[in-house]
Order: structure tokens, then sequence, then C-alpha cells
């Protein structure tokens, strides 16, 4: 999908990109002959030479910030553009500056910002039926579910696929497969003593205290401990560790097949092979965690859906893309732990609603697609062209290109966060990941024009900063704080 700007916005981009130019020529002018500080002198000409300066303490961005976050739990830094409106792969602040988007919400914009169909869905859904609770049937929480298992097996992934629970969110769908884990533990071993979850470092499945406890970093666990009995942490890719991890009292392994907020890690195929083969040994239930790698990011609906069936899961997880933006999130089972399952076991009050599920039923239609699937693996090439060049022209700087599909990452040897900034401020969103690592997450819909666009303003971004190889300008400042 080709992004289109209305002439309404092209003329206002237009005035904009002019009094850019003005204000630049203008501001150098002024600057050469004033008597201000120097401080000052480099503030104006900052603010006039970039696109996207951030919005400056006396703006009507920031007033507008400063009188809300007296009334916001401080769980987010965030930094001080604010968005009010999207279209495809762009975003436009309070000011009207326009960004493109690298992060697509973290992997969640799939689609892009206000897809058509989608709000043509939420219009017409939302003047028919939005909510009943799970106390009753509505048509679109099991078609959902149907799609789900069709497509699921379509696409060669998860080949045992049966059931699915619909629910709101991915830390809920991991909190679900983690209670279906243990649950078919207990059945096996009434006596309780198999259930140790395994899990691995680096990974991030969520902040609820059960999903929390499955996500081995100090940073978000050390706050709320003790985590909940029963949970171990291993090395990720490290086959010969799996025997003594995986035994007869784990009831339950969860892993992501790309790690998106660890620093975009890949599992090999041989370890996940040796992971299927160790659960079926001690009748432990394999979980995927698919919500930031699923839903075509890959080029495939499934991350795993490359690997032989001898490697499939038990349960897979996803939710981001799942709902472009809506919160909805999916628990898919095998029937071996949907037989475990009784009523009364799980449960979720919003979880399946009318108006989620129908939005998801046409946003997984709409990834599914075979030519979308196509186009995210030409534009895998087209990003690591670019990652390729930017690795050339900074040697010391870009270490490793990783990723698959458009889940890509660039480690760096220095704090990327000068980078994030310095793009912000030309124009371009990007996140970091893992440590010292650049995620670039865009938008599927994302074309050629707009990747090319993108890394010409991460190269200037990239110039910026690091004046020549191993050199980082001004203070590396806190890492911006960032949620998968």
């Amino acid at each position: 999908m080709a992004f289109r700007l209305s002439t309404k916005r092209f003329g206002a981009a237009l005035s904009a990109s002019r009094a850019s130019a003005f204000s630049r020529n203008y501001a150098s002018a002024a600057t050469a002959t004033s008597n201000l500080p120097q401080e000052t002198l480099d503030a104006i000409e900052k603010e006039s030479s970039l696109p996207n300066s951030d919005p400056p303490p006396d703006s009507q961005t920031s007033r507008l910030v400063g009188s809300h976050l007296p009334y916001m739990v401080p769980t987010y830094v965030r930094p001080p553009p604010m968005f009010e409106k999207g279209e495809g792969c762009y975003l436009w602040d309070i000011e009207n500056r326009r960004y493109l988007d690298f992060t697509a919400g973290i992997a969640v914009n799939a689609l892009g910002h206000c897809d058509p169909g989608m709000a043509n869905l939420i219009a017409q859904q939302s003047r028919t039926l939005i909510h009943t609770s799970n106390l009753y049937h509505n048509p679109w929480t099991g078609a959902l579910s149907q799609l789900l298992i069709q497509k699921t097996k379509e696409a060669g992934g998860m080949h045992e696929a049966s059931k699915t629970f619909i629910c709101n969110s991915g830390s809920e769908a991991n909190e679900a497969a983690l209670k279906f884990a243990r649950k078919v533990g207990k059945t096996v071993r009434p006596d309780g003593s198999k259930y140790e979850i395994l899990s691995f470092h680096n990974s991030f499945h969520g902040r609820t205290m059960g999903s929390l406890s499955a996500t081995p970093n100090p940073k978000y666990q050390k706050p709320f401990a003790p985590m909940l009995p029963g949970f171990k942490y291993g090395t990720y890719n490290d086959i010969d560790s799996i025997t003594t991890l995986v035994t007869e009292n784990t009831c339950g392994v969860i892993i992501e097949p790309i790690q998106g907020e660890g620093g975009v890690n890949v599992a090999t195929q041989d370890f996940l092979l040796a992971l299927r083969r160790r659960c079926t040994e001690v009748g432990a239930v394999l979980i995927y965690d698919e919500i930031q790698c699923g839903l075509s990011r890959t080029g495939q609906l499934w991350a795993h859906a490359a690997l032989p069936k001898e490697a499939h899961p038990d349960i897979l997880t996803t939710a981001k893309a799942l709902g472009n933006g809506f919160p909805i999130g999916a628990t898919i089972v095998t029937e071996e732990v949907a037989s475990k399952i009784v009523t009364g076991d799980h449960g979720t009050t919003f979880g399946g609603n009318p108006l989620g599920s129908r939005l998801a039923h046409y946003i997984v239609s709409r990834l599914s697609d075979p030519e979308l699937q196509k186009g995210v693996l030409q534009k895998e090439q087209l990003f690591r062209k670019h990652f390729a060049a930017l690795q050339k022209r900074f040697p010391e700087i870009v270490t490793e290109i990783r990723g698959k599909g458009l889940i890509l990452g660039l480690q760096l040897s220095q704090d990327p966060t000068p980078v994030v900034t310095a793009a912000r401020e030309r124009g371009l969103l990007v996140i970091t990941c893992g440590t010292n690592t650049l995620r670039f997450v865009p938008p599927l819909i994302i074309n050629e024009a707009e990747i090319e666009q993108g890394m010409e303003i991460l190269g200037e971004a990239m110039q910026a900063v690091f004046k020549e190889p191993g050199h980082i300008e001004g203070t590396q400042g806190q890492q911006e704080m960032r949620d998968s």
C-alpha cells in the first residue's frame, strides 16, 4: 500500500519545508552578528536546521504534556513529541510535523496507521455490538478462532493446532499459556511436582507476575521480587544445557523463535529441534511466543513455519499485529493441551469481544496474504543492503546485522540513544532493544521509497552522532525506556 499525502497535508508539508528553509537562512544570518550567549545561539541554529527538532519547553506540546503528567503514573519516560494522527507509515505530532515510523507501535501496526478497512469495520461494529462478556456467544470469537487454526495449518505452522483462547494482550496470552502448562503438569502428575517452567535469558514475555517471572531481566523483575516459584532460566541457543534444564519436573518451556526486546536474536533450527525432542521426552509443554515475530513479520505467517514439524510447539501465543493497534491476543493450543482445560480453569471479561474479534479476523486475513509475505522478504533485502552500507561507512560502530523479514537489528558498539534522538529530530522514528541494538520493525506495508527515505535519514543521524568511528558527540544520556 503506497502512502498518499492529502492535498491539504501536502500543502502543509510544503509550507513547513519552505518555512524551515527560510528559518534556517534567517537564523544563520541573525546569529552571525548576534550578541546573544553562544549556548543560546547554538540552540537557535539547531532548531532552525532540524526539520523535526524536539518541541522546546515553551511549545504547545510541552505545555500540554506538563499539564497531563501530574495525573499519570510515571511508568514511562517518553520523548517530547506528542502524536495525534497517523496514516500509513507516517505519524504527525500536534505541531503538525511528520515522522516516518520504523517502529509500528513496537511491531503492532503491521498494516500501518489508520488502515481504511479497519476503520470501516470499527465504525460498523461499534454500531452493531461491542461487548457481551463470555457468558454468551457472539458470531466473531468463534470465527476468529477457526480462522487462526486454518491459516496456521495452511502456512505450515503448528501442525497440531486445534483450539484458541482469545484474550486482550500479549502478556495475557502468555499468562494463559503458562497456566495451561501448569495444568497439564498437574494432570500428568497430580502430586504437583511437575510445575517448573523454563525460559531464556534476554527474553521478554510480559509484565504480569506470571509472564514477568518468565522474563529474566533484573530491570523488570527486581522492583517486584520475589518472582513466582518454579521458574528457571537457560541460555538461548545453548543445546548442551537443554538436558540439564528440562527435567521430569518441567511442565513447560517458553521461548521466542526470534527475541525482540532481547536484541533481535534468532533461535537456530538445531536448538529448537533439540528443545522439542527434550520436551517430548519428559512430557513438558513447548510454548512459542510469537507475539512480536509472528503474523508475517518474518515473511511467513509464523516464524516457526520454516521449521520441520518435529520442532513445532504445543502452544503458540500471538498479539501485537493481531489487532493492528486494537488490544487483542490469542493462545493457540493442541488438542492434547486443550483436553486438560475444563470450564472454569481460565477466563477473561473482555477477551473475544465482538469488536476485537471481528477486527482481528480481518487483519489475519490481510496478513496471511502470500503477496504481502513475499513483499516482506523483498523489503528485508533492501534494508540489509542499506545496513551493509552503514556497516562499511561506520565499521567500528556497526558490528552485526540480525533478524529476519521485517524484524531486524543493527548491533552497535556504542549506546544508540543519541542516534534515536538525531533520527527523530530529522523525521524518523526508530527504537532500541537488547544492549546497544537499533530495532527495525516497520509496518509490513512500507514501500521501497519509504525505506529509502528512512535509511537516508538514519545515515544522516549516524553521521551527526558519530563524527568519526568510535566517537559519539555529546553526552550519551540514559537509554530511552522501551516496552515489548
